[in-house]
C-alpha cells in the first residue's frame, strides 16, 4: 500500500513541485531552476499595496466560496446524518435511505449543474413562480450566473461527502449514552452539544476534508454556474494550462495546495482523527 501511495500520490506531487520551479517561455518549458511561475503569478501585487491585487482577490474569493459551501454542507449533512442515525429505527431503512442519497451520483456532475439553469434563469421556473404569486415584480438576476448559483450547485454536488462520514460516526454512538443524558435531565440541545457532536467530530472532520479539498480545486462548477464570470484558483490553473504555461500552472497548484493544507491542518487540530477512529 505504501508503494501504491508513493507511486500515485507522492511521485506526481513531487513532479508538480519540480515543474513549478522551472522556467518557461511562450511555447515550451525550460528545465532550468527559476521561480518565474511564482513571481509572474504575484507580479504587481506589491505595487498595489495596501490594496489587494487581482490574484490575491481571486484566492480569497476561492476560500470564501469554499468556506460558505463547507458551512452549508456541514449543517445539511449533519441534519441528514442525525435523522438517519437516531430517528430511523431499523437498519434496513437506514440502508435504504442512505442509498437514496446516492441517486444524484447516478448522473454526471455536469448534467446536475445544467439542470439548475432552467430553474434559476431569468425566464426560469423559480422566477416565473415568484412572479406568478406576486412576490416579485421582475425577474431576479442574481439567481443564475452568480456566487449564489455557484454555492447552490456546490452544495448540491458535495453534501453527500459530508453525510456519509458523519453518519458513520453517529451510528457508532452507544444509544445508552443518549438515554443516560435524558435520564440525567439533559435537554435535547444539551444532549446534542455535549454527547452527539463531540462523538461525531471524527466524521465531521473527515467530511470537511472531503468537501474542502474538492471545492478548493473545482473550476468546472464555478465556470458553468458562474457564467465564466467568477474567477477562482482552479480557473487560474486552467487558463495557465490552456496557454501551455505548465510551470506557472504548477506554481499556482502548489500555492492552492498550501492553502488547502493550512485549512485542513486547522481542522485536524480540533480533533485527532486517527486517535478517534
Amino acid at each position: 500500500m505504501m508503494f501504491v501511495f508513493a507511486l500515485f500520490f507522492l511521485l506526481p506531487l513531487v513532479l508538480v513541485i519540480i515543474v513549478s520551479a522551472w522556467d518557461y517561455n511562450e511555447y515550451q518549458m525550460l528545465p532550468a531552476f527559476s521561480f518565474r511561475g511564482y513571481t509572474d503569478t504575484f507580479e504587481g501585487c506589491i505595487a498595489e499595496l495596501p490594496n489587494l491585487c487581482t490574484i490575491l482577490k481571486t484566492y480569497l474569493k476561492t476560500v470564501k466560496l469554499c468556506l460558505i459551501t463547507w458551512l452549508l454542507t456541514l449543517v445539511i449533512g449533519f441534519t441528514v446524518a442525525y435523522f438517519l442515525a437516531f430517528h430511523v429505527r431499523t437498519k434496513t431503512w437506514q440502508i435504504v435511505l442512505s442509498l437514496l442519497c446516492t441517486i444524484p451520483f447516478w448522473t454526471s456532475n455536469v448534467i446536475r449543474m445544467i439542470a439548475w439553469i432552467p430553474l434559476l434563469g431569468r425566464n426560469g421556473l423559480v422566477n416565473k413562480g415568484l412572479m406568478g404569486i406576486g412576490v416579485i415584480n421582475h425577474p431576479l438576476e442574481w439567481l443564475l450566473f452568480s456566487e449564489f448559483s455557484v454555492v447552490l450547485a456546490l452544495v448540491h454536488l458535495f453534501t453527500f461527502f459530508m453525510v456519509v462520514p458523519i453518519f458513520n460516526s453517529m451510528v457508532r454512538i452507544d444509544k445508552r449514552l443518549i438515554e443516560a443524558a435524558y435520564d440525567a435531565g439533559a435537554t435535547g440541545w444539551q444532549t446534542l452539544t455535549n454527547v452527539v457532536i463531540p462523538l461525531s467530530k471524527p466524521g465531521i472532520v473527515i467530511g470537511s476534508i472531503f468537501v474542502i479539498t474538492i471545492v478548493m480545486g473545482d473550476f468546472v462548477t464555478i465556470g458553468v454556474m458562474g457564467g465564466q464570470q467568477i474567477a477562482s484558483a482552479g480557473k487560474i490553473i486552467e487558463s495557465r494550462l490552456n496557454a501551455l504555461q505548465f510551470p506557472a500552472a504548477a506554481a499556482n497548484a502548489v500555492i492552492l495546495l498550501g492553502i488547502t493544507i493550512l485549512i485542513i491542518s486547522a481542522l485536524t487540530r480540533i480533533v485527532d482523527v486517527r486517535k478517534e477512529l
